[in-house]
């Protein structure tokens, strides 16, 4: 899709790319900004070349408008989503308990593993089953 979009961007032009550049330039961002940790880096690379065509094509007046306008769209998205589960939290306790349950088994079970990584003679003990008893809430 990257190569793509850069094909469209060089085959339209200086002037009949710039209404579009904000949405070219949304998945651009979104890869070279992500924190995966299974993350391609010929992925990575590809943006990164793709975005310098576009600077390179537009300019870089334009270019930076557009850049920092999906900047500003990405980083309210980000808050909104963090203000969302802040708000959820208060709303449904239950749920929110029920997530925190999670994350706290989850973070338990990696530490096992972790552990017996590095003491292959070490065996952690682990729970039998993933059932919804396991996540219901203790009294």
């Amino acid at each position: 899709i990257f190569k793509f979009l850069g094909a469209i961007s060089v085959d339209l032009g200086q002037d009949r790319i710039k209404p579009y550049l904000p949405t070219i330039l949304t998945p651009l961002y979104r890869e070279l900004n992500s924190t995966y940790a299974e993350q391609d880096p010929t992925l990575k690379n590809l943006s990164q070349e793709i975005i310098e065509l576009l600077k390179k094509l537009v300019g870089l007046e334009a270019f930076s408008l557009a850049f920092s306008s999906v900047q500003k769209q990405a980083n309210q998205k980000r808050a909104m989503r963090k203000k969302q589960r802040a708000l959820q939290t208060v709303a449904n306790p239950d749920i929110a308990a029920r997530r925190k349950l999670k994350r706290h088994k989850n973070k338990a079970e990696t530490r096992k593993r972790k552990i017996e990584s590095l003491r292959p003679m070490y065996k952690a003990k682990r729970h039998r089953s993933n059932a919804l008893k396991d996540l219901a809430m203790v009294e």
